[in-house]
């Protein structure tokens, strides 16, 4: 009884040993990267106090950048749409690219759950058999009849690596590691996707307002051109005036093709955009005036945007893989201990086969420690972590460069504000121009030309104020996307500046 008790302990001890070493898992604990120390994306702060026009149009909206402004999943609903609204949609169930990163994600969590199986759980097989032989013992030097008989087998065996070390453990953190880099590369697809459908329908907007002021401007011209032939006719204008007008008018004529080819080549990304032949895709029946620039745009510190951008998030899992492959690599130079056992039944006949006398059985344990490998355990424990430091590289240049994007589009912003005041301002002193130029004509104060001459500058005009009420709902939309797309976490306490 005492030596049974002994034996008991003794396993009980070489139990608790196990369970407290398979608790342990060599190599370094991921811990995730810091946010960077900084407060601000550029060197100079934001204007305080930079406004749009007033009175100009959808685009001629103050904008202001508010840190408490959340951004919706749905966040191209700022524009006010309908439109863009159904494109996007439309890419949401239809783009094959979405379609692929979705199963790409769907392999990865497969496949991690197959490890699980594989590496955290005991196998359990089971064996069976039924054979016919006949033996010969001439192999053991004797020369007797041949005997002939039936073998019926029945076996289940069990076999479990003891994850000691953590090796296991690691493989199956840096497989988690893959599955949280296809999550957030499938959220980088949904905001370059609707990131992308955007930008391009503002891009076609903008083409059909600029086709429709370059058609305009062209009539203008023409008609600059008819007065010009019969004024030279007249001997009141020289040849080189009507070559100069002839000219000009080539000039403007031979822009209109590059804007429809412009505008076909928007419409064609859009039906690959939205997962359609480009024969299946019409021109949108869009123009800016259409849309609403957001009054309020969000703005996020540094620490938010590490956390948000689905880029950065990627960079960080294939770092958090590299980390747990060092784990890995250190456990391959360590004891591999494995459990194994069979139980199960061997008999010549089946009437008594599961008895007693039939039952075979086998348990033991392994061990297998790497002694010398001519240093390719060391040197491959080398390359992980020189595939660290890469990783990391990686990490800091993703940060620095999402620092960029984000910089680039705040700048951007700023100067659209202040390009279009600019061609507003123009636009609006060409159009008071041709006001007064009519008020003259009726009076007979000027002649039709210069009537015809101030259209052509409020055409010229509108065109470069196409140009720029274009820029502000690009730059806007690009914004956005800069700063990852919809936040999931609670907005911070309200913080503005005005551009």
């Amino acid at each position: 009884m005492l030596k049974r008790l002994r034996n008991a302990g003794c396993y009980a001890g070489v139990t608790c040993a196990c369970l407290w070493l398979a608790a342990c898992a060599v190599g370094p604990d991921y811990k995730p990267q810091p946010a960077p120390n900084s407060a601000s994306y550029t060197n100079t702060p934001l204007p305080t106090k930079t406004r749009a026009t007033p009175d100009a149009g959808n685009a001629g909206n103050s904008q202001r950048f508010s840190a408490q402004q959340s951004i919706p999943m749905d966040w191209w609903n700022v524009l006010h749409s309908q439109q863009i609204n159904t494109l996007i949609k439309e890419g949401m169930v239809n783009s094959p690219s979405l379609a692929a990163a979705k199963a790409t994600l769907v392999q990865a969590q497969a496949t991690l759950n197959a490890e699980i199986g594989n590496l955290l759980f005991p196998s359990l097989d089971f064996t069976g058999s039924a054979e016919r032989q006949r033996s010969s013992t001439i192999s053991l030097g004797q020369d007797m009849p041949s005997s002939i008989f039936r073998l019926f087998n029945a076996t289940v065996g069990i076999d479990y690596l003891l994850d000691i070390f953590g090796g296991s453990r690691r493989t199956i953190e840096a497989y988690r590691a893959d599955v949280d880099y296809e999550k957030y590369q499938l959220q980088a697809a949904y905001l370059s996707l609707s990131s992308n459908i955007a930008s391009t329908s503002i891009a076609v907007a903008s083409l059909s307002d600029q086709i429709k002021a370059t058609k305009a401007l062209i009539n203008d011209q023409a008609d600059i051109l008819r007065i010009t032939k019969q004024q030279f006719s007249l001997g009141g204008v020289s040849k080189e005036d009507v070559l100069l007008q002839q000219t000009t008018l080539a000039q403007t004529e031979a822009t209109l093709p590059t804007l429809k080819q412009a505008q076909a080549e928007a419409t064609h990304t859009l039906a690959v955009l939205t997962g359609k032949y480009t024969n299946q895709q019409p021109v949108p029946h869009l123009s800016l005036n259409q849309l609403q620039l957001p009054k309020q745009l969000p703005y996020k510190l540094p620490a938010q945007l590490v956390e948000q951008r689905p880029d950065i998030q990627a960079s960080q899992a294939m770092l958090h893989a590299a980390n747990a492959q060092i784990g890995i690599a250190i456990a391959q130079m360590l004891p591999q201990v494995t459990l194994t056992g069979d139980y199960g039944y061997l008999s010549q006949r089946t009437n008594d086969f599961f008895t007693k006398r039939h039952n075979t059985w086998t348990y033991g344990v392994g061990v297998n420690q790497p002694l010398f490998h001519g240093g390719a355990l060391w040197y491959e424990k080398k390359a992980i972590d020189a595939q660290y430091q890469i990783a990391l590289n990686q990490y800091q240049d993703t940060v620095l460069n999402a620092f960029k994007n984000v910089a680039d589009v705040l700048s951007a912003i700023q100067q659209d504000a202040v390009v279009y005041n600019r061609e507003f301002a123009a636009n609006h002193a060409a159009e008071e121009t041709l006001t007064i130029t009519r008020q003259q004509y009726k009076l007979g104060g000027v002649d039709y030309l210069s009537l015809l001459d101030a259209q052509e500058k409020v055409q010229q005009t509108r065109l470069a104020l196409i140009k720029a009420q274009a820029a502000r709902y690009s730059d806007t939309v690009a914004l956005y996307a800069a700063l990852g797309g919809a936040w999931w976490t609670p907005p911070p306490n309200k913080k503005e500046t005005t551009t």
